[in-house]
């Protein structure tokens, strides 16, 4: 979605809202692809004082495994973002503003960036997940399994001798 954003910079208390479904479904994270429903972003592009400044919000609906114990589950989730917009820098280093060259923002790519960045980099189905065990696979979030988890090192075995 292109935003034509020239009356916001040149007037100023000008405010622009706006609205906009985001498909992200091509997206693929943890080995699959989580997003199956558009984002729905909210939000306002507004000049205050001569500063023109981006707030809004993502609305995020995806399918998710946890990461410890493999179970498959539906996560909503709500970002807040906020970004200074400027019609050019005069440092190329500066990561505080968003450049918007002849005052027309790409919300998408703009978005899609914060959303990525914004997202944990593992998702659990809840705090407390024991995960699975690594002998037998079973889920000890239902059951225990017995399985002995002690596992020596085999350069350090001959030390086990040591003591007998």
């Amino acid at each position: 979605m292109l935003i034509d954003l020239k009356q916001v910079f040149d007037v100023e208390g000008e405010a622009v809202p706006f609205t906009h479904e985001l498909s992200l479904s091509g997206i693929e994270l943890w080995g699959n692809k989580p997003f199956d429903q558009p984002v729905h972003l909210v939000g306002k592009v507004e000049n205050r004082s001569g500063v023109v400044l981006m707030k809004y919000r993502a609305f995020i609906k995806m399918n998710v495994m946890c990461g410890r114990c493999l179970k498959e589950q539906r996560r909503e989730e709500e970002y807040s973002f906020e970004h200074v917009l400027v019609l050019e820098l005069n440092d190329l280093d500066n990561g505080d503003f968003i450049v918007v060259p002849g005052a027309q923002l790409e919300l998408d790519e703009l978005a899609t960036s914060d959303i990525l960045l914004e997202l944990p980099s593992t998702v659990l189905c809840r705090p407390d997940c024991k995960g699975l065990c690594p002998v037998c696979g079973c889920d000890l979030n239902e059951r225990s399994c017995g399985c002995s988890t002690k596992q020596t090192d085999p350069r350090l075995e001959i030390l086990s001798k040591f003591f007998e």
